[in-house]
């Protein structure tokens, strides 16, 4: 039995690993355009939130960095008017070992986010709040989804290109 243990650790070591070493909010900027403006805050809002996704690698050996960009635009409903707008960099600081070459890409813009996402949530939910409005709680986001459409954006724009050469 012991045999067994020791044949089956091997193979567990060399699965992915991923450790969160950090994480940090590199850029925020939030403008409470309504208050500027002496407007009432008493305005039902429409919140619009765009997400990109960046990842690099870092100077030292199996280390990593994801970025969560969101740039999130509230505006009222019946005026259309903006209510605020808040614009943050979040980035998280990964050791990945045992991946795949051809995997570390999605891993880096889907597992990575996957991971610090929760914590962006609650800074996006207090600065919102601190900010004057009701906290703003962000659904969840597919990052799966978002990264199959940036593959096929990229594809598609490389498909023209390839049809001029021809």
């Amino acid at each position: 039995m012991a045999e067994e243990q020791e044949a089956q650790q091997p193979a567990q070591a060399a699965g992915p690993q991923m450790r969160v070493l950090g994480q940090f909010v590199r850029d925020m900027s939030f403008e409470n355009i309504i208050a500027q403006k002496g407007g009432s805050p008493d305005m039902q809002p429409d919140v619009q939130v765009q997400v990109n996704l960046d990842a690099k690698k870092r100077s030292q050996d199996n280390q990593f960095e994801s970025s969560i960009k969101l740039n999130i635009t509230s505006k009222d409903k019946d005026s259309d008017s903006v209510l605020f707008v808040l614009e943050i960099d979040y980035v998280g600081l990964f050791f990945i070992d045992n991946v795949p070459e051809a995997q570390m890409h999605p891993f880096l813009l889907i597992e990575c986010p996957r991971m610090i996402f929760p914590f962006l949530r609650r800074v996006v939910s207090d600065i919102t709040r601190d900010g004057g409005f009701p906290p703003l709680n962000l659904e969840n986001i597919d990052f799966v989804s978002l990264y199959r459409n940036e593959i096929a954006k990229r594809q598609a724009a490389e498909a023209p290109q390839d049809a001029a050469i021809n």
